[in-house]
């Protein structure tokens, strides 16, 4: 992937917008520039569009919406931007925290109610870091129902989608404003696209092993669950373009993975009563900090795994997203009628396993504290009969890249935005800080769904004025 620099180019074809990726960044910014009258081109390296997003759970955070107010749920862009910066410990942009926040109401909005999304508010339960309930979803809850979603509004409004193409090279002037592109097909030809502003929504670098092993050693061994095409271009992009990229050591990990089934197992589970141990039969941490700096203590553990441990009401729990389904089909729940017969299942040593069981039951009841600083006292004691999931800790996707103003313009070191350059999602820089414990559940989406919207509105700008 490179950056050639030339004086002028003449292409053949040439567009207005063109969109690297064709996830729910690159969609959502593509359906923004079509309702504004303008024909946008998406390229997208895969056969069908589907990127992180599809591997996501499909929740979006937002405030304000319709769907909250009908459930009398109170929800601010103060409240959002306050929770956002005290999972990052300030390290957020506050800027493109404040922009993201107001976009996302309106968004989750115009999404349901100009292309027919299906999204409704996810109830029950608070996810890590959240004043207030706010994840929007499809019905099942998935990743590739929201993909779904998008590309029949993109259909609907005619949104030209090229498919199997990787795109290979910018051209760009003296002044790093982009003149168009270069992409390969997999049959090998070539194709020299030119354009008046690009989009950059081609997410982070979590699938080139060489840039994870510089900027994230810890996670060199952790299983990779992001999309394989998120190689770093758009960071590789912007700097040879003369761009600044920012907090490259952030990331959102998952401490929750089914192995060796390579199925997510939702974090609602943990954040409503249930429990991890180790081989040893310990737990070691406080499951409720978040599920993305869980990975890392997950994959501290011997063999790096652990046992996610719950009950009956956990697991009708579970029942109500598709992927535990999906993992409990799979024979990854096991069951076990007590705790004899649990420690037998899992190999755990019993005494161990008893002592946790009944250390959990005196912090449920309020009797202890637990030494890791989790509140058990909100949900009740786990009871007999158990069942447990074999996890371990995983890379989804990388929350550093291009630095960005509230606009999605591509800034360079000095703060000046590139002419023509915008990015959202893992393309650019995200809002959890610079550490994986600064990851707000959601962020992902959160940052794809509202930084193109964004970048969409502010290359419509650019393209009618001038």
């Amino acid at each position: 992937m490179s950056v050639q620099f030339v004086k002028d180019k003449q292409f053949e074809i040439e567009v207005p917008v063109a969109v690297i990726g064709g996830g729910a960044c690159g969609l959502v910014a593509a359906l923004t520039l079509s309702d504004a009258g303008i024909a946008p081109l998406v390229l997208e390296r895969d056969a069908l569009p589907s990127g992180s997003t599809g591997l996501s759970s499909g929740m979006i955070p937002a405030c304000g919406t319709a769907q909250q107010r009908a459930e009398g749920v109170e929800d601010t862009v103060e409240m959002l931007v306050h929770d956002i910066q005290a999972k990052s410990k300030g390290q957020s942009d506050p800027a493109v925290a404040h922009a993201v926040a107001v976009s996302s109401g309106p968004t989750v909005e115009w999404l349901v109610e100009r292309h027919a999304m299906d999204l409704t508010l996810v109830g029950g339960f608070l996810y890590p870091g959240f004043s207030a309930l706010r994840m929007h979803a499809p019905p099942s809850r998935q990743g590739a129902d929201l993909m779904a979603g998008l590309l029949r509004a993109a259909e609907a409004a005619a949104i030209d989608i090229m498919t199997n193409a990787t795109v290979t090279e910018l051209f760009a002037n003296d002044e790093g404003r982009v003149l168009g592109l270069a992409l390969v097909r997999p049959d090998g030809s070539k194709e020299e696209i030119g354009c008046q502003a690009l989009i950059l929504a081609c997410n982070g670098y979590g699938g080139n092993p060489a840039m994870v092993a510089d900027h994230i050693p810890e996670m060199v061994r952790a299983e990779y669950f992001g999309h394989p095409g998120n190689q770093g271009d758009a960071v590789n992009w912007g700097e040879a373009l003369g761009a600044a990229a920012k907090h490259m050591t952030a990331y959102q990990g998952h401490g929750s993975v089914a192995t060796p089934h390579g199925i997510l197992i939702t974090w609602a589970v943990m954040m409503n009563g249930g429990i991890q141990v180790n081989k040893l039969g310990q737990r070691f941490s406080n499951e409720h900090r978040g599920y993305s700096e869980q990975a890392v203590d997950v994959l501290a553990q011997p063999d790096q795994v652990a046992w996610a441990i719950l009950d009956d009401r956990l697991l009708t729990l579970g029942h109500e997203f598709e992927e535990f389904n999906l993992a409990e089909a799979a024979g990854a729940v096991r069951h076990a009628k007590d705790v004899e017969d649990l420690s037998k299942i899992i190999d755990v040593p019993m005494a161990a396993l008893q002592k946790t069981l009944a250390e959990t039951t005196a912090h449920a009841k309020g009797e202890t504290t637990d030494t890791f600083g989790r509140d058990f006292t909100t949900q009740p004691a786990l009871s007999p009969p158990y069942y447990a999931i074999r996890v371990t800790g995983a890379l989804f996707h990388t929350q550093g890249g291009l630095n960005i103003d509230p606009q999605a313009r591509v800034l360079r070191p000095d703060g000046s935005a590139l002419p023509n350059l915008y990015a959202g999602g893992g393309a650019a820089c995200g809002l959890s800080g610079s550490q994986v414990w600064g990851y707000l559940s959601g962020n992902g989406l959160l940052t794809a769904v509202n930084l193109g919207r964004i970048a969409g509105q502010t290359a419509t700008k650019f393209i009618k004025e001038g």
